[in-house]
């Protein structure tokens, strides 16, 4: 329906519909004009001459005055291409918000009672957190190219656009360099608002991710502060362990903090500074006469910049850059981005246009009972009903602007973020790598990289070389110990027995042993000094509880554990262990004794199954060899008690290769064949077993160990303080009652000999290091079976302490130049046992260790059966077809003629060829004689004729 259904309606009316029919025909044509009683809806069926937005941000800060200068070039661009907006000019309101929220609020609220339908903005993340609640309640969309808070989510805040990258990806630049460079433990300062303590909580996630942590927080109030309360927090880091710091405020408190912190000396070799991109956008604006002068202070650090590709676009547009503003102030990527934010609102207005949007405003119902109660004519603000659809064409925007690719993904952030690494060095900045969420660290553009596959290796993580604070090029050590004057507590645990590992020196706080000269040795390694006291723990009368010792470094009260100190799982979940510097696993221990050999010692090679099995081989192979030959062997054939004999006979004679009878099938040759090699290891075996047991002294014991001891009831040994009761108990499910605490080696010997009848202990499970030395003067004692346990010594500090991972590496270098070695013969080596050449009972020769064998063997013997009587089935079918058994005769009569045929003596090869030897020479023979007979005929035929004649 348009005007011609109106005009065929107002001809064919009467007059007074007619009257009425031309004021509803002038109403429909007001209202496509787009004239509307309160002024603020736009024409529908053609695009306005114009469409007005506001724009929110500090205008006298060092991202303001880009972005002022930004966003009037880019609409200027934008009103002069005719291809964008169609004839429609774009108008921008620009209001100052002085980096207040208040005043940020007012300005909003301002243009909420005008016909502005977005706006750009606002710059801070303190004033956006202020007024994006008048966005959502009046669905008006703001767009803001420098809020990089990363809580202001797109659930909380459905109307408010970033057009910047979100410091949720700063934040993981920051902990991938922490990380790249082995670094666990920063400090930040911080501004102390919404966007500083919101990156911070950023900050503290991604290093949590990587294993890494914020040791100490240093907040700066917002607003102006003086170089005086500056200083009282950077004299507290300085205090700090962590010599890593992240500088994420403003661009007027970090030039002060810089300032203070080269003052300080904090500037110097080993500290570290990570400045995030305000730092790089204030150094980016300034002019070139005054950007030499504000690297003074900042020598050495690093500065993330938000990363935009090198495009000849954005060139141009640099050039006419400091044409326009003849130096006075600089380009910066927020001045980028600003411009950039322009464009896509006027794409997303044409967007909008071409989907037939309505600039319309309606009366929010909230707001009406607001209505002549004060002054501020709050009813006055509209909301704007095209905002849904103006909001969807904004986040689906797809264009390539200054800053490169302008699109959203699913969450409302800008695609590929990414951000560059810049050193400061002298009066530049140098660019040493990049950050992208793609491919992390690396040395090339990301652009670059988005068309290969993503590789985040470690070995791909790379950054060039970087000159540090101090001048220096070697990459800090990232922390040092406090310098607050305390010394390191150091628990040593106060040993009863065994003091040669550790013990306390009579009278003083000192302790020596084995442990603390691994300790000290490895400490004077450390390229810095380590201010360090002993802590003694325990009573003196028992040997301490070890887990308790350890358990005091999570309470603060020790800074680390020093001794004979087990790395167990349960361990290492609440402290940081050095790399072992002992092996330290559980072994049994139990007496032992001289076993004779006597006058059975013959049988003891093999076990009972081992026994057993091999006399039921014999007798099986005898009876197979017996059935393959017995039909076609005279050998296997006679009486039934003979061939009994002969089975006997023939399988224990191969015991010794002494059998007579020969094989003659090929069946029987096979299966004697196998048999006599698997004779052969069994012999080779059991004489070198026996050798043994008769050459060579034997210990015995009952206990085999730990599964005997599992699963038998005596008592078992274990020493005070050791992690091994917990192992028995709740590894292996040995009772409590079961269980003896032991304190020195003197119990140790008296509980063995003694033994589980007499109020003693049938074995001890003990650590490796600790029976090794109890060994060297007790003989009378052996270790049983395998340690079952594999664990070690090292020494307990806090979790992610640097100072663990640095003695680590001293304890390997005591290992690779010996001194560790020379310190362990120092205390543990003793005087070795006399009987030092006996040897504990060797396990006997079992069934497992020759079951290939015999099943080999087996496998031969019914293979050859199978073909065995295969052959008989055949000669029974061919013997049956012949004489019509099958036909006719009870079933008794054809097992008597398969037995008949099983029994039957058959030729057998050999025999075979001689007869047909034998019969070819008869015929040859006969032939012969048959030929001397015709020849002596003939003879006497001519002679009875010659005697005619005459």
């Amino acid at each position: 329906m348009g005007y011609e259904a109106c005009i065929i309606w107002f001809q064919s009316s009467n007059p007074g519909v007619l009257r009425m029919g031309v004021f509803w025909f002038f109403l429909l044509w007001a209202l496509s004009l787009g004239v509307l009683s309160n002024g603020l809806t736009v024409n529908a069926s053609s695009r306005p001459k114009a469409v007005k937005v506001g724009a929110i941000f500090t205008l006298d800060s060092t991202i303001g005055r880009v972005a002022k200068v930004a966003i009037e070039e880019a609409v200027k661009d934008v009103n002069s291409n005719s291809s964008v907006l169609r004839g429609t000019e774009l108008i921008v309101d620009i209001r100052n918000s002085n980096c207040s929220g208040f005043l940020g609020l007012v300005e909003a609220l301002r243009f909420m009672e005008t016909d502005v339908f977005a706006v750009i903005g606002p710059q801070s993340s303190v004033v956006a957190h202020t007024i994006l609640h008048v966005a959502n309640e009046l669905k008006t969309p703001f767009l803001s190219f420098a809020a990089t808070d990363p809580t202001l989510a797109s659930l909380q805040f459905p109307y408010f656009v970033r057009t910047t990258q979100s410091d949720l990806h700063q934040m993981s630049a920051v902990a991938e360099i922490v990380d790249h460079f082995g670094w666990r433990e920063v400090i930040v300062v911080f501004l102390d608002d919404d966007y500083g303590r919101n990156g911070l909580s950023a900050l503290d996630d991604a290093l949590a991710a990587r294993k890494c942590r914020v040791s100490y927080k240093a907040g700066i109030p917002p607003g102006d502060i003086s170089r005086s309360e500056i200083m009282d927090i950077l004299v507290k880091v300085a205090l700090m362990e962590s010599r890593v710091i992240v500088l994420h405020t403003s661009s007027t408190t970090g030039s002060k903090v810089f300032s203070v912190a080269h003052y300080l000396g904090m500037m110097d070799d080993g500290y570290v500074w990570i400045a995030t991109d305000w730092l790089s956008s204030f150094l980016d604006s300034a002019s070139p006469l005054h950007s030499g002068t504000a690297t003074d202070t900042m020598q050495g650090i690093l500065v993330l910049r938000q990363h935009t590709p090198d495009t000849e676009r954005k060139r141009a547009f640099s050039r006419r850059w400091k044409e326009l503003t003849r130096g006075s102030v600089g380009l910066s990527t927020y001045g980028l981005y600003a411009y950039d934010t322009v464009w896509l609102l006027a794409h997303a207005i044409d967007s909008f246009f071409s989907q037939g949007g309505v600039i319309s405003f309606s009366n929010d119902t909230n707001l009406n009972s607001f209505k002549g109660s004060s002054n501020l004519h709050l009813e006055n603000m509209v909301v704007f009903d095209g905002g849904p659809l103006l909001l969807k064409s904004i986040l689906e925007s797809n264009f390539v602007g200054l800053t490169g690719p302008v699109k959203f993904s699913r969450d409302k952030s800008l695609v590929y973020p990414a951000y560059e690494i810049i050193n400061v060095i002298g009066t530049g900045l140098h660019t040493v790598g990049y950050w992208s969420n793609y491919s992390s660290l690396s040395i090339v553009a990301p652009e670059t990289l988005y068309s290969r596959p993503p590789n985040r290796s470690s070995a791909n993580q790379q950054l060039r070389s970087i000159v540090w604070p101090g001048d220096s090029v070697r990459t800090p050590r990232g922390w040092v110990f406090p310098n607050n004057g305390k010394l390191l507590r150091i628990g040593v645990p106060r040993r009863v027995g065994y003091k040669e590992f550790v013990s306390q020196v009579s009278g003083t706080n000192t302790s020596k042993g084995f442990c603390i000269d691994v300790f000290t040795a490895a400490v004077n390694l450390l390229p810095y000094a380590v201010p360090y006291q002993f802590v003694p723990f325990g009573n003196g009368r028992e040997n301490p509880n070890y887990n308790k010792l350890v358990e005091m470094i999570t309470t603060g009260q020790l800074d680390g554990v020093v001794g004979d100190i087990a790395i167990t799982t349960n361990r290492t979940k609440i402290v940081d262990f050095t790399q072992p510097y002992a092996a330290g696993g559980l072994v049994v221990v139990a007496p032992v004794r001289k076993r004779n050999t006597g006058a059975w010692a013959f049988l003891r090679p093999f076990s009972r199954e081992m026994w057993g099995v091999t006399a039921v081989f014999f007798l099986l192979i005898g009876i197979v060899v017996w059935i393959l030959e017995h039909r076609i062997n005279d050998e296997f054939r006679g009486p039934p008690k003979q061939q009994l004999i002969t089975i006997l006979w023939f399988s224990l004679s191969t015991l010794f290769f002494a059998h007579r009878e020969t094989t003659v099938s090929t069946l029987g040759r096979l299966v004697l064949i196998l048999w006599l090699f698997v004779v052969l290891i069994i012999n080779s075996s059991y004489t070198a077993s026996l050798t043994s047991i008769l050459t060579v002294q034997q210990l015995y014991s009952p206990i085999k160990g730990i599964e005997t001891l599992r699963d038998g009831d005596d008592i078992i040994g274990y020493q005070v303080g050791s992690y091994a009761q917990h192992y028995l108990i709740e590894g292996i499910g040995i009772p409590e009652s079961r269980l003896r605490a032991l304190g020195s080696p003197e119990e140790y010997a008296d509980a063995l000999l003694r033994g589980p009848k007499k109020g003693g202990v049938a074995a001890i499970v003990d650590e490796r290091p600790y029976i090794e030395l109890f060994l060297a003067s007790q003989c009378r004692f052996r270790v049983i079976g395998q340690e079952f346990t594999k664990t070690g010594w090292g020494f307990a500090f806090p979790r992610d302490s640097p100072l663990a991972l640095d003695l680590s590496t001293a304890i390997l270098t005591l290992s690779e130049n010996g001194d560790l070695q020379r310190i362990h013969d120092k205390w543990l080596t003793t005087r070795a046992c006399s009987s030092d050449n006996t040897e504990l009972e060797s396990d006997r020769l079992h069934l497992n260790s020759f079951w290939g064998l015999y099943l080999l063997c087996g496998i031969a013997c019914v293979t050859a059966l199978i073909i065995y009587f295969f052959q008989i089935i055949l000669k029974y079918r061919r013997a049956a077809t012949n004489e019509q058994v099958s036909s006719g005769g009870s079933h008794s009569k054809r097992l008597q003629k398969l037995i008949s045929l099983i029994d039957e003596k058959e030729e057998s090869t050999r025999d075979k060829k001689r007869r047909k030897i034998e019969n070819s020479l008869s015929d040859r023979n006969r032939e012969i004689d048959m030929e001397r007979n015709s020849q002596r005929h003939s003879q006497v035929s001519s002679q009875n004729g010659f005697n005619t004649r005459s």
